[in-house]
């Protein structure tokens, strides 16, 4: 995977509404967390069949309909006012939304694409997998010649273009990202008298901090950090030096982390992950609970916090920030991980041309103003995009928590490939098999090791 180098702002907030990592960055909800937050951060799924749906658009002489394929149309805050501004600045042309559903979308556009009699001129690209299986069925038209038709500045998307191309060629451009950071809970360092994190730790430091904070008296537990049960909470901090991937086939690279957390765990400084699997407590709950100092999630996170603190359901975690992830040595600080939702063209679209000025207005500048406005977060950023979403009310007014918001380089969570599917079951079982002891670390990479290099020469 290429080393990102970010000098924009990437931020993240996911109003109740936008779809949390509906991005790319991985294949199931025990890899990104993404899809587990259409539980508690929207209501991505709840209450929306699968069965396709689409808008009644009436349009004038003259004007030219194209249908767009989401998911979640009366749950997303966006798509109005994006469709909104497209038409006012493009009045020969209309916007037909056509809802798949979210649970099954991207099973759903596949079959559409592939079957005969498809119309779609734009269609939303759910994840990274159903990127990458339209892309090796033939249904997604290339982009390349377009973007360079009409100078389409693929630096302003920090690099993540690069990590989507498939053999050379991008059948995709991003309009929402979301990001990794660490969450923290000031109240139990002021109990404890222990200075915030920062925007520029190392994980020794980052665990030496968690070891202070940790308080093991029985009814009295402080857990200076928490992990979820995902493998993305752990094995994902190796790939932020740029240098490795999680499909790479070879994982020695994961072993000190491995290694940090389960002496963390055995040391009561996070809760036990055998624990926390058969007990089924979400992220948010135990941070919710006011006795976890730190915790690294994803930045859909936000909206949760600010939403249930204004409704006064979470009282013990109300004074909260964030900081940008810890690193290893000599990687730079805010080097993170993302998730993306782009959009494509398909092969079969009637209106290729027109769909184009589409994808680049949501795509561009003004269309990832007006995600940001709504609360959710664009791919494309600038200083005063970012801006928007730090003065957002409930967000941490703390200057840290602003810089939080600079990220330097990002790596998607799962990079394109045909085989990533196979390959996510046999980290998530060595994960499993590494935190609940049923395995050591060297075996539980030897096991990684030998069955991603087998599927990798398949």
């Amino acid at each position: 995977m290429k080393k990102m180098r970010l000098a924009s702002l990437a931020l993240a907030v996911v109003m109740a509404g936008s779809l949390a990592g509906c991005g790319g960055g991985g294949t199931t909800a025990e890899t990104t967390g993404a899809a587990d937050t259409q539980a508690d951060t929207q209501a991505a799924g709840a209450g929306t069949e699968a069965t396709t749906a689409a808008e009644t658009v009436v349009a004038a002489e003259g004007q030219t309909v194209l249908k767009w394929s989401i998911w979640d149309k009366d749950l997303t805050t966006y798509y109005k006012p994006l469709i909104e501004a497209f038409e006012a600045a493009n009045p020969d042309l209309k916007i037909e939304m056509v809802d798949l559903g979210s649970s099954d979308y991207q099973t759903v556009l596949g079959t559409q694409l592939t079957g005969s009699g498809s119309d779609f001129d734009i269609v939303t690209i759910k994840d990274v997998p159903g990127y990458t299986t339209l892309v090796n069925k033939g249904v997604l038209e290339p982009l390349d010649e377009l973007i360079a038709r009409d100078g389409v500045d693929l630096e302003a998307f920090k690099g993540i273009t690069d990590q989507i191309a498939v053999d050379g060629k991008l059948y995709e451009l991003p309009f929402r990202s979301d990001f990794w950071v660490l969450y923290y809970n000031k109240d139990v360092f002021d109990a404890a008298q222990v200075d915030y994190p920062t925007n520029d730790m190392t994980f020794d430091q980052y665990d030496a901090l968690a070891r202070s904070l940790t308080v093991d008296t029985p009814g009295q537990e402080v857990y200076g950090a928490h992990y979820h049960t995902w493998r993305s909470a752990v094995q994902l901090f190796g790939i932020l030096d740029g240098k490795n991937t999680i499909l790479d086939g070879s994982y020695g690279f994961l072993q000190p982390y491995y290694e940090m957390i389960l002496s963390q765990q055995e040391d009561g400084v996070c809760q036990d992950y055998a624990t926390l699997k058969t007990s089924n407590l979400h992220y948010s709950g135990a941070f919710s609970q006011g006795n976890v100092a730190m915790m690294n999630m994803g930045t859909w996170f936000i909206s949760t916090l600010i939403d249930k603190v204004a409704s006064g359901e979470y009282t013990d975690c109300a004074n909260w920030g964030i900081v940008k992830y810890p690193h290893a040595e000599g990687v730079e600080p805010g080097s993170t991980l993302a998730t993306i939702t782009a959009l494509s063209i398909p092969t079969s679209a009637p209106h290729k041309e027109e769909a184009w000025k589409f994808v680049q207005f949501v795509c561009g500048e003004e269309g990832a103003k007006i995600v940001a406005d709504t609360g959710s977060i664009p791919a494309l950023m600038t200083d005063d995009i970012a801006s928007t979403i730090s003065s957002m009310e409930g967000f941490p007014q703390d200057e840290a928590s602003k810089e939080a918001l600079q990220t330097a380089n990002l790596y998607l969570e799962m990079p394109v490939s045909n085989k990533s599917s196979e390959i996510e079951t046999v980290l998530n079982e060595a994960h499993d098999n590494i935190m609940t002891g049923n395995s050591t670390v060297e075996e539980g990479i030897a096991y990684m090791d030998d069955q991603v290099s087998q599927i990798l020469t398949q």
